[in-house]
């Protein structure tokens, strides 16, 4: 593996030393140089389990403070990636929320051909169940702070560890449902860092509706994630947290980057869950929309016939995207 992963040094030495670290939010300057033989290691993580007999994709799990248990990641290597000797691009792919989603959801959901082909390194990490890609407002079990390992954490990890651009112009970030929330929040809260961001079916307002998606939020993490803590807080909402977090009300960091929107029209009369949860997604993406229209910020929207699904055709199309978009391998 270290013949093929530069050491972080050499990476952001590379991608222009002190800036990229900049970039980073300085964790390389306060992390230091890592130890002889150590390179995989570092940014507050340890890796406890690994498996790379795959030429494509690439499984790690770790030890870190910020989650209080060992989270995961899947990493999808171009075709080419062991012979070329490139630098590539990165897409971070989060997966949705609910009993059973996880850094495994998207191979699952087929992205093994859905990027075949494709030059761009795909990152999948695991979000917590009902995590929301947040540091939780409280929690009954254990630290859950996923903003802070996927961002502090694992995304100076992997440009360390791999052939990466580590600037604004080699990272997107995309997901599906609560992975489409984080996605177009990770985009919004820390703009220097994607220049494309995608939400399939990912809700882009939370204050709508009462709050709807801010109580959702609440309610299935208490149940699936943080045993009765909450994400936003409950009774009382956290504002300040809420308004960080709302896409709609930063529209302004979307500009300078390519932003991709999918939501379905005609959810299942039957599943009840379905139809409250992409009727939502649906009118908060068309108001995101108008508010994108009325700053004069360019964007690639679709409503697609069906309900809270993965739609294949519009991943691939979003990944063509990608690729256009960002830092040619």
């Amino acid at each position: 593996m270290r013949d093929q992963h530069p050491t972080r040094r050499r990476v952001l030495k590379a991608a222009g030393g002190v800036t990229a670290a900049a970039a980073l939010g300085g964790a390389w300057l306060m992390t230091g140089a890592p130890s002889a033989g150590a390179a995989e290691d570092g940014f507050g993580l340890h890796i406890v389990d690994r498996k790379e007999d795959d030429p494509r994709m690439w499984y790690y799990r770790f030890a870190t403070d910020a989650v209080g248990w060992d989270p995961a990641v899947n990493i999808l290597l171009p075709e080419d990636y062991h012979d070329s000797g490139r630098t590539y691009p990165v897409l971070y792919l989060l997966h949705g929320g609910g009993t059973g989603q996880d850094f495994m959801s998207w191979d699952g959901a087929g992205i093994r051909d859905l990027a075949a082909g494709k030059p761009v390194i795909v990152v999948m990490p695991d979000g917590g169940h009902t995590g929301w890609y947040s540091d939780p407002v409280s929690s009954n079990s254990g630290p859950r702070n996923w903003e802070t390992f996927h961002i502090t954490q694992l995304l100076p990890w992997i440009d360390a560890n791999f052939r990466t651009y580590a600037e604004f112009d080699g990272r997107g970030v995309a997901g599906f449902s609560m992975g489409g929330y984080g996605a177009l929040k990770y985009g919004a809260k820390h703009p220097d860092l994607f220049a494309s961001v995608s939400s399939h079916s990912g809700p882009a307002s939370v204050r709508r509706d009462a709050g709807l998606v801010v109580h959702w939020a609440n309610v299935s993490s208490a149940a699936l994630d943080l045993a009765g803590g909450t994400v936003y807080g409950a009774p009382a909402w956290d504002e300040a947290k809420v308004s960080a977090d709302n896409p709609v009300e930063h529209v302004d960091s979307y500009r300078g980057k390519r932003v991709f929107l999918v939501a379905g029209t005609s959810p299942d009369p039957v599943n009840w869950f379905d139809t409250i949860n992409e009727t939502q997604v649906l009118a908060g993406q068309r108001e995101f929309r108008g508010l994108l229209d009325g700053a004069g910020i360019p964007h690639e929207w679709h409503e697609e016939p069906g309900g809270h699904t993965i739609r294949g055709d519009m991943v691939r199309r979003d990944l063509d995207g990608v690729v256009e978009r960002l830092r040619k391998a």
